[in-house]
C-alpha cells in the first residue's frame, strides 16, 4: 500500500514504525527503506523488500492495546483531525473509544490473524511472485502476545516448509512484540533478538505518527 496521501494515523502508521525501528536498531543498511506496496517497505537501489502485516485478534480493543504498548502511554487524538475527520477518513486510531470504528479500519483489523495463518498468506503470495523479485525479502510480524524461542522456530520451520521447492521466498523474519525485536534468518534458523527500550518505543511512536 503507497501511503504517501494517507492521514498519519492510517494502516501505514506501523510500516513507518517497521521502518524506523529497523533503522534504528539495525543500522544503515536499513535507512532507505520506503513506503511502496507489494512488499510494504522497499529500497530499490539495494533489492530489499519488507512486507509488514499483524499477527493478533481482529479486534478495536488489540489495537488499542498494542498502540499503548507502542506508545508506552495511552494513545491520544491526533490535534490534526477532528474525531469527526478521523470517521470520515475512515480511520480511527486515535481515538481511545472501543466502540468507534473506521470503516476502512475495520476493513484493515480484519485482516488480523493468529501467526501460522498470517505467515501461510503472505508466503503463498511471495513464492506467486506477488512481492516481485528482491534480493532480500522480509516479513515483519507485530504480534502483541509475548513470544518465545520455541514458538519463533516453529514459524521458521513452517516458512521454510511452505517455500520449499520454490524459486521464491522469504529470507528474514522479523517479529516484533514492540518491546523486544527478533531478526531471523530462514535458512540458517538463527534469531537475534534486540531488546527496545520504553524510551525508544516512545520515540518511534512520536516519528511514526508525524514524520
Amino acid at each position: 500500500m503507497d501511503c504517501g496521501s494517507k492521514p498519519k494515523f492510517d494502516t501505514c502508521f506501523f510500516e513507518r514504525y517497521a521502518q524506523i525501528t529497523l533503522e534504528t536498531v539495525l543500522g544503515k543498511h536499513y535507512a532507505n527503506l520506503e513506503n511502496k506496496d507489494r512488499p510494504d517497505l522497499q529500497d530499490i537501489p539495494q533489492s530489499i523488500g519488507i512486507e509488514v502485516t499483524r499477527a493478533m485478534h481482529e479486534s478495536k480493543a488489540e489495537a488499542i492495546s498494542l498502540l499503548n504498548e507502542m506508545a508506552v502511554d495511552e494513545v491520544m487524538e491526533v490535534p490534526s483531525l477532528t474525531n469527526k475527520e478521523m470517521y470520515r477518513l475512515g480511520y480511527t486510531y486515535g481515538l481511545m473509544s472501543k466502540e468507534i470504528v473506521g470503516p476502512t479500519e475495520y476493513q484493515y483489523w480484519l485482516q488480523a490473524s493468529p501467526m501460522s495463518r498470517v505467515i501461510e498468506n503472505k508466503v503463498r503470495k511471495a513464492v506467486s511472485g506477488f512481492y516481485g523479485n528482491f534480493r532480500e525479502l522480509g516479513l515483519y510480524i507485530f504480534t502483541k502476545d509475548d513470544v518465545i524461542n520455541g514458538e519463533l522456530m516453529a514459524a521458521m520451520h513452517l516458512i521454510t516448509d511452505l517455500q520449499a521447492g520454490q524459486s521464491g521466498g522469504f529470507d528474514t523474519l522479523y517479529v516484533s512484540e514492540i518491546q523486544n525485536l527478533y531478526v531471523c534468518d530462514i535458512r540458517t534458523k538463527n534469531c537475534q533478538p534486540y531488546h527496545i527500550s520504553a524510551e525508544m518505543c516512545r520515540h518511534f511512536f512520536q516519528k511514526a505518527i508525524t514524520q
